[in-house]
């Protein structure tokens, strides 16, 4: 076999690799008679089909299947042996035919084109000065937790008398419009807190001085942007029965409370919430000694060539939820107003950057012989399963089947450790800060890889009539 190399420019590489028509004769005489004893041909006895026969009638076909396992085993050798790390998967372009290569004798040649590894010096760990901001958990942070977990866990009791802001009706209610009930709107022994706000505007108001037993017809007009459609804008009457009054118990901070959420005692309880809390608070300091580092490597290391498929690959990735988001208008406000070519622009920014973060902490963590254990596999795999209860063992199963899906959860844990031996030999100095500053955006987000294309998710769809319109979702 002969390799040539056909270009190098930048990253890129072609070969042309040639495989003479004698070696294709030998492979192809070899598979013949390896085939033989298997070959059953009506006039010849079993196994006793001529070499030159079995030649005329399938030799096409097997030549075939030759260069077929031939192409890939060639390409992993020229890359073998000049100790090549592919960045992209080799692009292989056939110059040849099998039925010419078999008829002709001739030579069989293919190019294999692809991109490279750059290779590139990383910084030491050891010289890079980084900042991480720390809270400590301050007392009142504690006690506003504690006084919240005391409304939350309030109870009620049952009330002789007129119901009023803040106590809890039980309550059976028809609706209807024009005079027809409507699907959606009827319900038994449904509670609700007066002035929560749970159900529509003015439902609420009109139980205020209702008694245990008391009929009240509810009159109240739909929003107009109420998820249900076809009762936006409706208005309409629920005929309500007030089954019971309760009224809101005085709750205290003490032992009972922790006993009610299954702590020992209020010590056990404010233990807990600042473990909590030092837990949330040490996730928050790593994210931002995480993405100080990361703005330090992508300085350090902003000459490192790219490849270009790379980038453009993570850009696709990029724009295509650039383009969802779009079309559903949920674009962030900053880039609310600008051109695709400005968009465009700002996201292949930050396709290189990722790709350039990327090959600099694989590098680093190459060098260090970082690797990702198959018990930290197969955790994050479990992790997986239990999201999805009921369905574990076909999670897992698609996990085993799917070496692509294995692979993006190693990476962010491979990445995670990375970092980690990065942060234990570089110069890290802790700065207290209040939670306030530990939690807080930055004005401008440095690690751009970070940015989203889109906004939060959208609101949540409404529940049955009367319930109010959902709030925003304040999560991803």
């Amino acid at each position: 076999m002969n390799v040539v190399e056909k270009s190098a420019e930048g990253l890129s590489r072609t070969f042309e690799v040639v495989v003479p028509a004698s070696e294709l004769e030998a492979k192809l005489t070899a598979k013949i008679e390896e085939i033989r004893p298997e070959v059953r041909l009506k006039g010849f006895r079993p196994g006793k089909v001529p070499a030159n026969h079995i030649r005329k009638m399938f030799g096409a076909s097997i030549m075939g299947d030759i260069l077929q396992e031939l192409v890939p085993q060639a390409t992993q050798e020229t890359l073998d042996e000049r100790k090549i790390r592919p960045a992209s998967q080799p692009a292989v372009d056939v110059k040849s035919d099998a039925e010419d290569v078999l008829k002709s004798g001739a030579d069989f040649a293919f190019e294999i084109s692809l991109e490279i590894m750059p290779e590139f010096d990383t910084v030491d760990p050891k010289t890079l000065k980084l900042t991480r901001p720390v809270a400590k958990v301050a007392d009142a942070q504690v006690d506003e937790a504690l006084e919240e977990l005391a409304k939350q866990s309030v109870s009620y009791e049952d009330k002789d008398g007129k119901a009023a802001d803040g106590d809890k009706v039980v309550i059976d209610f028809v609706g209807s419009i024009d005079g027809e009930e409507f699907q959606g709107g009827a319900a038994e022994g449904a509670e609700l807190v007066i002035g929560s706000g749970q159900f529509i505007p003015g439902f609420e108001d009109q139980l205020i001085g209702a008694k245990s037993g008391d009929k009240v017809e509810i009159k109240v007009t739909f929003p107009e942007d109420y998820q249900a459609e076809h009762l936006a804008g409706k208005d309409a009457v629920f005929a309500s029965e007030v089954k019971t009054v309760q009224a809101p118990g005085e709750t205290t901070i003490d032992d009972s409370l922790a006993e009610r959420l299954g702590l020992s005692d209020l010590e056990a309880l404010k233990d807990a919430l600042v473990k909590r809390f030092e837990g949330e608070h040490s996730q928050a300091s790593r994210m931002k000694v995480k993405r100080t580092l990361l703005d330090a490597l992508d300085a350090e290391h902003d000459a490192v060539e790219l490849p270009e498929k790379m980038v453009e690959q993570e850009f696709e990735q990029i724009w295509r939820e650039v383009q969802n988001a779009i079309e559903n208008d949920q674009l962030d406000d900053e880039d609310k107003g600008k051109s695709e070519d400005e968009l465009k622009d700002d996201y292949r920014k930050i396709a290189a950057r990722r790709v350039r973060l990327g090959l600099v902490l694989a590098e680093i963590g190459r060098k260090a012989n970082v690797d990702v254990t198959q018990e930290e596999l197969s955790r994050a795999v479990n992790q997986e399963a239990v999201r999805f209860q009921g369905r574990e063992r076909e999670v897992v199963e698609f996990y085993q089947k799917n070496p692509g899906a294995i692979q993006a959860l190693r990476a962010p844990i491979y990445e995670e450790k990375v970092v980690d031996y990065i942060l234990e030999l570089a110069d890290v100095t802790d700065e207290e800060v209040d939670r306030e500053t530990l939690f807080a955006e930055d004005d401008e987000a440095p690690a751009a890889e970070e940015k989203k294309p889109a906004k939060k998710k959208a609101p949540a769809k409404k529940k049955a009539a009367p319930k109010k319109k959902a709030a925003k979702s304040d999560e991803d």
